[in-house]
């Protein structure tokens, strides 16, 4: 198997999802946006911060600059509403262009990501297993965030890959 054209289908997929997820989030109100909602992290807010700390502020420098910044997972990076919402938007429309950048052999079964985890340990992964990682990761939140949605009593995307690629396929 060819891996990039797979990883490329998979950022496609979490900034086509990412921007999705907004469409939905955008209509809530600022108590409901804010409030315990029975997530990991509280929030939809303080999920969607820690999608922004741990897909862009720590797995994409690992990824792309070979930097471990030390971030607790929970951290809020953005206040704002709409800059975490273009911050995500942004960031997941960069892993793309990183993905491509890369030589084939990257994602051989060989090939490692040697960084440093929050907690300051030493880490040496397969690359491919952990760059999929970080994209079923934002899988993850996004099915809480929209499940807190319902929850809500609010309609939710459909955020399945398969609705993605039926769209390509018509375009």
């Amino acid at each position: 198997m060819n891996a990039r054209p797979h990883f490329a289908t998979l950022a496609r997929y979490n900034a086509w999802a990412t921007r999705r997820l907004f469409a939905h989030v955008d209509a809530l109100a600022e108590a409901d946006y804010r409030r315990t909602a029975g997530l990991f992290f509280k929030s939809i807010h303080g999920t969607l911060n820690h999608l922004l700390v741990a897909e862009h502020a720590l797995w994409r420098r690992r990824f792309a600059d070979g930097v471990s910044p030390r971030l607790a997972l929970d951290a809020e990076l953005e206040t704002d509403r709409l800059r975490l919402r273009e911050r995500l938007i942004e960031g997941a429309a960069a892993w793309l262009p990183l993905i491509e950048s890369w030589p084939e052999d990257r994602f051989d079964e060989a090939s490692l990501l040697e960084y440093t985890s929050t907690q300051g340990v030493a880490m040496r992964l397969p690359f491919a297993p952990a760059l999929a990682h970080v994209f079923n990761h934002g899988t993850h939140h996004r099915a809480q965030i929209t499940a807190a949605i319902t929850a809500m009593g609010r309609p939710c995307p459909e955020l399945d890959m398969v609705w993605m690629l039926q769209e390509e396929s018509r375009a």
